[in-house]
């Protein structure tokens, strides 16, 4: 499985989905939430984890605005359908997925990690929802996971309010469920234990 915008790697069993872009934020973009979408089909097929992971300084800054932006209402609908469907193809995967976050998890970078079933964070990590900001709002999910895992009212506050969540918050109103050094380590020992466990 080839892309521009990710690599795969067979890691003790689970799939390692590493999100890549030539800029370092890996951005999702119409062609890459439609590549993730494909990925992530195919990978359903074999019935493994995967974890999701980006560099040391972004797991994803969410959309591209710029692209965004420039939609008008048929098209923005049709980039919200695309957006949801890799959200809830990950949300219905048939075996456990994780996000390893480090850096910034912002926008629609947090609507994946909100569609994985577990979140295990870096120290350094960083998530908001800075549409409000920008006169925006998520279309791909957000707004049903956030709330349903923290609780409304403090989904409002991230959401209205373009908060940001440094790790340690994050880990305290239940956004995550770890923080660990290597979050990627993290997820793989936690999911090898997990299958022990099923096993026994």
């Amino acid at each position: 499985m080839v892309s521009r915008f990710f690599s795969l790697q067979d890691k003790e069993r689970v799939f390692l989905l590493r999100l890549e872009s030539t800029d370092g934020t890996n951005r999702l973009t119409r062609e890459c939430v439609r590549s993730l979408t494909d990925a992530v089909a195919e990978l359903a097929l074999e019935k493994r984890p995967i974890v999701f992971a980006g560099n040391d300084r972004f797991f994803s800054a969410g959309a591209e605005l710029e692209e965004v932006s420039a939609l008008d209402g048929p098209a923005a609908f049709e980039f919200s359908k695309i957006g949801q469907s890799l959200m809830d193809a990950i949300d219905c995967f048939p075996a456990p997925v994780y996000a390893a976050v480090s850096g910034y998890c912002m926008g629609g970078g947090l609507d994946l990690a909100l569609a994985c079933r577990h979140r295990i964070a870096s120290p350094n990590a960083v998530f908001g929802h800075r549409g409000a900001a920008l006169g925006m709002i998520t279309g791909w999910g957000g707004t049903q996971r956030l709330p349903r895992l923290i609780g409304k009212g403090r989904a409002l506050e991230m959401f209205v309010a373009a908060e940001k969540i440094m790790a340690q918050q994050a880990l305290r109103i239940g956004l995550v469920d770890a923080i660990a050094g290597d979050p990627v380590a993290e997820a793989v020992t936690r999911i090898g234990e997990a299958s022990q466990g099923l096993v026994s």
